[in-house]
């Protein structure tokens, strides 16, 4: 189920961009966005997604919420657990765009444990626009763009996921590793010399 959304997100994505793609458009803006601590983040849009400064390799859910949604508050919890369990290999980057300041919404992100990066929408107005022009978002949130290691976008979301949906994407996002010890019990099985009768 999650294939068919993806493929049909990324088909959705790319046709929208295909239509706004002209020869004056090609060039895409440097962007800025800050989080709540005051770090600043580079971002630059790709023919596929965006490049995000310092997190290249990384899985990043770049998430759209609100201060007074009930899924976006619903999901907070099911973040927090996957930047957890996921923290080598997976960067949740959530920026409000209801209206909370910077300084309101660090208050919020103590009080709710949030684990992750947390941005408000004026220090990232810019990406906030982008996303809107590109993905064609209307503002619906809880909105989830995910990107791959290369910042290409893999899978666009309008509406709360359940965290097990979530952990399927990164699965199927996640660099194929190899088990040595299965391979070095296949190389050692197969050198061994044939048994005399």
């Amino acid at each position: 189920m999650i294939k068919k959304i993806l493929i049909g997100t990324l088909l959705l994505l790319n046709t929208s961009y295909a239509v706004e793609t002209t020869p004056k458009t090609v060039s895409a803006p440097l962007m800025t966005m800050t989080d709540i601590n005051g770090k600043t983040y580079k971002v630059k849009g790709t023919e596929e997604g965006l490049d995000i400064e310092g997190l290249k390799g990384k899985i990043i859910f770049l998430e759209f919420f609100g201060h007074s949604c009930p899924p976006c508050l619903a999901s907070i919890p099911h973040l927090i657990n996957l930047q957890n369990k996921y923290k080598d290999k997976l960067e949740i980057i959530s920026i409000e765009v209801q209206g909370y300041n910077s300084k309101r919404l660090s208050d919020f992100a103590k009080e709710k444990g949030m684990n992750y990066t947390v941005i408000s929408s004026e220090t990232a107005s810019e990406v906030v626009d982008y996303i809107q022009q590109r993905a064609q978002w209307r503002g619906s949130i809880p909105f989830l763009v995910v990107l791959d290691g290369k910042g290409d976008v893999q899978f666009v979301q309008a509406g709360m996921l359940p965290e097990s949906s979530l952990e399927k994407i990164i699965a199927q996002l996640s660099p194929k590793t190899i088990d040595t010890n299965t391979t070095k019990a296949k190389i050692i099985k197969n050198t061994q010399p044939p048994k005399s009768n």
